[in-house]
């Protein structure tokens, strides 16, 4: 398998993502959006955006896991975040995400604003796909 993060000096630098990610001979593994349910459906860290990224990012762990792969086989993640979390928060957010995420490398990812996810309390969903070695 190869997989390959380009960011192409035509775009715009970008900060703790890839604009591109290629991936040849691998098996794609795509993990639903997960949030901050801890496993019997539980909302962890009400109205507090790092603990629920925390979760979600275990979560996330898990599923990959689960799946035979590790957070270093993420080559995208979209993350939406519900309108009411401060946009002073998303550092927060941030340094969560470069503690699971290779840093060095990391995925293409796209962060959305929403107005709410599908249930009250949630601040922060993530989807990610993988590409494991076949």
């Amino acid at each position: 398998m190869s997989k390959e993060f380009l960011n192409p000096a035509t775009l715009m630098s970008p900060f703790g993502y890839s604009h591109v990610t290629k991936v040849s001979n691998c098996t794609l593994v795509h993990v639903s959006g997960q949030v901050s349910s801890d496993a019997s459906g539980q909302l962890v860290g009400e109205g507090n955006l790092e603990a629920q990224a925390e979760q979600v990012f275990k979560n996330l762990k898990l599923a990959i896991e689960a799946a035979g792969g590790t957070m270093a086989d993420i080559v995208k993640m979209n993350v939406y975040l519900v309108a009411e979390v401060d946009q002073a928060e998303i550092p927060k957010f941030r340094a969560v995400r470069d503690r699971y995420v290779n840093t060095a490398k990391p995925p293409a990812s796209t962060l959305a604003v929403i107005t709410r996810l599908a249930r009250p309390g949630w601040l922060i969903e993530i989807e990610a796909v993988a590409a494991i070695d076949a």
